[in-house]
Order: C-alpha cells, then sequence, then structure tokens
C-alpha cells in the first residue's frame, strides 16, 4: 500500500515540473523598457535599430520579432512606455500605428493613421 502511495507521488511530482517547464518554454520573452541613462553606452555612440514609445493611453498589440527568430516583444504598451533593439533586422506589426511613435536608425518614421495596421522590417544602417 505504501509502496503504491509513493508511486502516485512520484507520478504527480513528475507531472508537475513537466508542466512547469513546458509553461517556461511557451512564455514570450518580454523586453525592459529603455528609459533614458538606463544603457552602459552613451546614446550618442550606439542608436537603435528600433525606437517604439507609446504616445496614447493604450497602444495594441505591438509586435517585434528577429525575422525567423526571436520574438523580443508582443503586446500592448501604455502611455509613455517606450522600447529600443539594437539587432540587424526587425520585424514589426503595429495593429494601431497611430498610437506609437517610431524611429528608425535614429530618423523618426512617418506617423500612422489612428486604426491603421502596419507591419514593416527596419535594418540596421
Amino acid at each position: 500500500m505504501a509502496l503504491t502511495g509513493l508511486a502516485v507521488l512520484l507520478v504527480v511530482v513528475l507531472a508537475v515540473i513537466g508542466v512547469r517547464a513546458l509553461l517556461a518554454s511557451q512564455q514570450v520573452p518580454e523586453s525592459a523598457p529603455m528609459r533614458a541613462g538606463t544603457t552602459g553606452t552613451p546614446a550618442a555612440e550606439r542608436t537603435p535599430t528600433l525606437r517604439i514609445q507609446c504616445v496614447a493611453d493604450t497602444c495594441p498589440s505591438v509586435t517585434v520579432r528577429v525575422p525567423g527568430g526571436d520574438v523580443l516583444h508582443v503586446g500592448d504598451m501604455t502611455l509613455g512606455e517606450e522600447y529600443e533593439w539594437f539587432e540587424d533586422e526587425i520585424d514589426v506589426v503595429l495593429n494601431d500605428a497611430g498610437t506609437v511613435e517610431v524611429v528608425e536608425n535614429g530618423v523618426p518614421r512617418s506617423p500612422g493613421e489612428p486604426g491603421e495596421r502596419e507591419s514593416f522590417t527596419v535594418k540596421r544602417s
């Protein structure tokens, strides 16, 4: 009887460990917001490939990823939230291009229309 209880406990523990490992592998890494003064390199020396700042109360579904690779950010942004990326090539999807300001290689991108969905690729220059 005790051996059966031990076997059941072992199965439960292994199932919990497996589920936790699966959930951890499914989570999308979220970029930390980049604020002025948070990098070790002066801004004049290091221009991000892409900078996105939310200029509305909510900026719905902003997706940034390396083509064919890592997802760098996916989700809504809030007013004032800002991210920077330095990858060589980045795919971007904005579900409401009118809610964000985008800067590509230090050059502001033309603002999108409110409610307009935009997708584009930025290459480091």
